[in-house]
């Protein structure tokens, strides 16, 4: 098969773990970025990477990347690429979406424009027609500017691949799925762990910590726009998802249990846990943090909890990580992984972390303080 070039941005800290599950998924030649990878594979690296990468926030197939500090930089590349490889003469390309930082390019709605221009050109060259309807299936393209280096690429995904299907409704300031998914790997989940999450809001904590321990691909019972697409064959899909299927792991002693202190979002947990097809793994209680013990079994507690950017006062959230305090430690051989923008947590807790890593939740930048 045809290698392609693509790119994979995700969350600030979270690319040791994306290269891991892209090279998992058969990539080659894989570069490490602040926030993104690019690697090389074929198509079948595509599906595999699309349905099987949990902190990916997209998969995409670079068209180009090049110096770009004027606007004829950017057309005078685009405008020869030999774009009908991959995009048919009636096919929609809208320029959704792009970033840039550090640039001498800055005006977003420009260089969309540039870039639109220049593609049409190109693939109008390429068909020998001046005519593009535009009305057949859509390949979404995108930009990111960095210190004038433009990449330009087709968005596999669609949507992004936080949506994996099971949380159509979320508590108040939800942790972002692919974000979730980091912070269960770097907790080094397990089939034989207990998970426990004492403000678990949503489940999404829940609910990728059963995918990891389970093998559970993230994004298996999703749909992407690059079904559609003429280059990349279309029993691929059915082929990949049936080999990740199988590889499920059914019997394995893992648990989750969630508290919170709401009764809608124990509830809600519950019927997102049931949509992700784990919810014989995991239970969810109402009982607030004053309320938590540690069970008799040695656990891992991975949790989210609230922090004065998103819900409460900051009266309130030291409040909530002092009690955190009181009633986890000592925490003996039991493990915690507790992701905060409070840069006094350690001291409201009680105990200094082991280690802490910087991640970045939305625009907040966060620590996870791990014990």
């Amino acid at each position: 098969m045809t290698k392609l070039q693509m790119v994979a941005p995700c969350h600030f800290g979270l690319e040791k773990t994306l290269a891991f599950e892209v090279k998992r998924a058969g990539a080659e030649n894989v570069e490490v970025t602040d926030g993104r990878l690019f690697f090389t594979g074929t198509p079948e690296v595509l599906v595999r990477a699309s349905l099987g990468c949990s902190v990916a926030e997209r998969i995409g197939v670079v068209l180009a990347r090049f110096k770009a500090q004027t606007f004829d930089d950017v057309f005078d590349t685009l405008k020869s690429l030999p774009l009908g490889d991959f995009i048919g003469r009636s096919d929609a390309f809208p320029v959704v979406k792009g970033q840039t930082v550090n640039s001498k390019l800055s005006s977003i709605p420009a260089i969309q424009r540039t870039i639109k221009k220049a593609l049409a050109q190109a693939l109008g060259d390429y068909y020998k027609t001046k005519t593009l309807t535009e009305s057949g299936v859509r390949f979404p393209v995108r930009f990111f500017l960095h210190k004038d280096e433009m990449t330009v690429f087709l968005d596999s995904s669609g949507e992004g691949l936080h949506k994996r299907g099971y949380r159509e409704k979320s508590g108040e300031a939800p942790i972002k799925e692919t974000l979730a998914a980091g912070i269960i790997d770097i907790a080094s989940v397990r089939g034989e762990d207990l998970i426990i999450d004492p403000f678990c809001g949503s489940g999404t904590l829940l609910i990728e910590a059963a995918f990891k321990a389970l093998n559970i691909p993230p994004c298996l019972n999703r749909h992407f726009i690059a079904e559609s697409w003429c280059f990349i064959p279309r029993k691929l899909w059915k082929e990949q998802r049936e080999t990740l299927r199988s590889g499920i792991k059914k019997d394995l002693p893992f648990m989750a249990v969630g508290y919170d202190s709401d009764s809608e979002c124990v509830k809600l947990s519950l019927e997102n846990a049931k949509k992700a097809g784990v919810d014989t793994c995991i239970r969810v209680e109402k009982r607030d943090i004053s309320g938590f013990s540690f069970p008799e079994k040695l656990c891992k507690v991975i949790t989210n909890p609230p922090y004065a950017e998103r819900m409460l006062e900051k009266k309130d959230t030291e409040k909530i990580y002092r009690e955190m305090g009181k009633k986890m430690l000592p925490l003996g051989d039991n493990r915690l992984y507790t992701i905060t923008s409070d840069e006094n947590f350690e001291s409201l807790f009680g105990e200094k972390a082991r280690k802490n890593r910087k991640l970045y939740n939305g625009m907040i930048m966060c620590r996870l303080y791990v014990y």
